[in-house]
């Protein structure tokens, strides 16, 4: 499905741009700056996961990019547009930010046909994106009786009715199965590959690290860190945690290594944790120095760990999706 709006959109037209975006809520002491100072960009022919625990801004600065929240200050752009700056939007720019409303009569194909002359398409659309999301074999069954996998598809491909260059997806991957993540995961690459901008909220990073091109992570409304997943796995750092009776000897033989130290404790034995070191190279050099040790354990730092330290302080008052509601 190569889009034809795709062709005729500069990469710049396709970017979307969020640049020291900040949007505060309430007044006085009940203040909730959902948003604080953010900035990032997201380029087309990627799959960009936006990535926060709930209440870190992700829904908010999706609203102000489409137009339903107004900034405090700052922007939220796709090139230098704003969403209501651009004719026919919903050629250019498809989004799917919760659960959608569905009516429970009405079929999957009625639900599209509806939305479809709002788009400006012709009904024969609803059959090609039911295609596209695998439901044409329940085109005809009523919605009230979908799964919410099932309604989950159907939300997206009601985004992909006026065929657009630009994709917002908050959280697509709730109520699928594990054949239907497996399916987004494959559908959300080829929509990249035919040069379509796509950014995939989630509070979770293993939900769509196997996705994702690039990563931008917030918390607290403000960004923590932007860039490809492979600089993220960078972050992972190594963990070895080493334990001695022989106290004063591990601390001579750590200060003499250079070692980085997460943290020791003391109770009887010497526990260190060990940073940026692997297990075999600590084994190595306390035999080398005759230090005797009880424990030698390496911990392998995954993705998720990178995630949960970026976002681990405090969170601040409020949460995003409660106050954009």
């Amino acid at each position: 499905m190569q889009p034809a709006s795709t062709s005729t959109l500069s990469d710049d037209d396709r970017t979307v741009r969020v640049s020291h975006l900040t949007k505060t809520f309430g007044a006085g002491p009940r203040t909730v700056r959902a948003v604080d100072d953010l900035s990032f960009e997201v380029h087309p022919g990627r799959v960009t996961g936006f990535l926060g625990p709930n209440g870190a801004g992700k829904t908010t600065t999706l609203r102000t990019l489409l137009g339903l929240v107004t900034p405090t200050s700052g922007t939220a752009t796709f090139g230098s547009r704003r969403y209501a700056e651009i004719p026919r939007p919903a050629h250019v720019v498809g989004a799917a930010l919760e659960a959608a409303s569905f009516h429970p009569g009405r079929t999957a194909r009625d639900h599209l046909r509806v939305y479809a002359p709002q788009v400006g398409v012709p009904d024969s659309r609803a059959d090609e994106v039911l295609a596209l999301v695998g439901l044409s074999e329940v085109a005809n069954r009523r919605v009230g009786g979908f799964s919410l996998g099932m309604r989950q598809r159907l939300a997206l491909a009601t985004t992909l009715l006026g065929d657009p260059p630009v994709l917002l997806l908050d959280e697509p991957a709730n109520g699928l199965d594990p054949e239907g993540i497996a399916w987004l995961r494959g559908f959300l690459r080829a929509l990249a590959a035919e040069g379509r901008t796509v950014l995939v909220s989630s509070h979770v990073l293993s939900e769509v690290e196997q996705t994702v091109d690039d990563v931008v992570i917030i918390a607290r409304g403000r960004l923590v860190h932007a860039s490809p997943l492979t600089e993220l796995a960078r972050l992972a750092r190594p963990r070895v945690d080493v334990t001695s009776p022989a106290g004063e000897a591990l601390d001579a033989l750590v200060a003499a290594q250079g070692w980085t130290v997460g943290a020791v404790r003391r109770d009887g034995s010497v526990t260190y944790e060990l940073l940026d070191v692997e297990a075999a190279a600590v084994g190595a050099a306390a035999f080398a120095a005759g230090v005797e040790l009880h424990r030698l354990a390496g911990q392998d730092v995954g993705l998720e760990d990178v995630f949960l330290q970026l976002t681990s302080a405090p969170a601040a008052d409020g949460s995003d999706e409660e106050v954009a509601a």
